[in-house]
Order: C-alpha cells, then structure tokens, then sequence
C-alpha cells in the first residue's frame, strides 16, 4: 500500500469523521469546546497511533483465536495510560472529559484499522496509518469545537447535543460540496497540447 495513498485516505478521501462516520458518540458529545477537542483528539490519536504500531509488530505471534481479545488489551492499555497522563498533567482537563476518556477503548476506530489493517500490514504503513486516520479525526473534533465555542455565544442551540449534529452535518455537507468540485476538475478533458510532424514532399513554391 502507498503511503501516499494512506495519507489522503486518513485526511480526506476516507476521513473517519466525515465519510465513514466512526466515533461518533465522543466526536459530538465532547466537541462543545476546542480544549475538550484538542484533549481528546490528541488522546485518541495516541492511542490509535500506537496501537497499530503494536498490533503490526505482535501480528504474527497472536493466535487467529484470541486475536480480537488481544487487540482489545493492547487498546485498553494504551487507552488507560492515556487517562493516567491527562489525569497527571492537566486534571481539569480530565475532569471535563469524564467517561469519554476511558470509552476510547470502544471506539470503532480504533479497533477497525487494527482489524482493517495493522494485522495485514508492516510497521511504517501500519503507524502511517494511525497517524493518518488519528490525524482526520482530530481535526474534525477541533473543527466542531471551534464552531460549537464560538456559535455558542449567540446560539445557544451551538452549545447543546443537536448544535454537535447540525455542526458535523454542516462539514460533511461542505466536505462533499468539495469533492464534488474536485472531481468535476479531475475529470475535465485536457486540452492536447501534442503536435505531430507533418512529412511533406515536393517544392514548396
């Protein structure tokens, strides 16, 4: 697999927010403002980073049996010493999060690209990946925190649970308004710039 196609997956053609719709009950309860975002966006990208890096390196050593059980610890782990980091350094932070952070463990995300894709794939796509797909996800959670914060001084509706989902309706409706330009470029003809030699015979008068 290219990285290059991994990259675009992650933030664009396949974001986890906007086209495949995953982790959606953290993305909208906690997106009522950029410092509850970045907090969580960062933590689920932790996670998600190393446990594909994890779960690549341990693929061929887990039994197809318990593979699942095994993906979840790793998870699990990584999500607890996620919470106990937050929990260290910025605990107000970790108070208003409150149960979404140890509910990163059952983010679809997360266990789908393990499951899509880090037990199929070498270490550098695998953490590429995580990156990619962490990275689409945070900015989408910073996004509707940033639109929720600021609408939420005029509108009170910005503030509550469906201003989180008029919020991502409104970006989704602009991430297809935008793919669909694009693709009107890409798929417009080019004009052809080729010019083919003309062999003449006889005097030119």
């Amino acid at each position: 697999m290219r990285l290059a196609t991994v990259w675009l997956d992650g933030l664009w053609d396949r974001n986890p927010g906007l086209i495949q719709l995953l982790g959606l009950c953290p993305l909208l309860a906690v997106s009522n403002t950029v410092d509850n975002a970045i907090g969580l966006g960062f933590a689920t990208l932790f996670v998600l980073v190393i446990s594909n890096a994890s779960i690549s390196l341990i693929r061929h050593l887990v039994d197809e049996a318990i593979r699942l059980p095994a993906f979840v610890l790793v998870i699990a782990t990584l999500t607890t010493s996620a919470e106990l980091l937050i929990q260290a350094f910025d605990y107000p932070l970790y108070q208003s999060l409150g149960i979404f952070l140890p509910l990163i463990v059952t983010n679809c995300l997360i266990l789908g690209r393990a499951e899509a894709l880090a037990r199929r794939e070498p270490l550098l796509v695998s953490t590429m990946d995580g990156l990619a797909q962490g990275l689409g996800f945070f900015l989408v959670l910073v996004s509707l925190g940033a639109i929720r914060e600021w609408a939420s001084d005029t509108i009170i509706l910005a503030a509550l649970p469906p201003g989180a989902f008029i919020a991502l309706g409104m970006l989704i409706a602009l991430h297809q308004a935008i793919q669909k330009i694009l693709k009107r470029f890409r798929s417009k003809p080019q004009p052809n710039t080729q010019y083919r030699r003309v062999r003449t015979t006889g005097d030119i008068p």
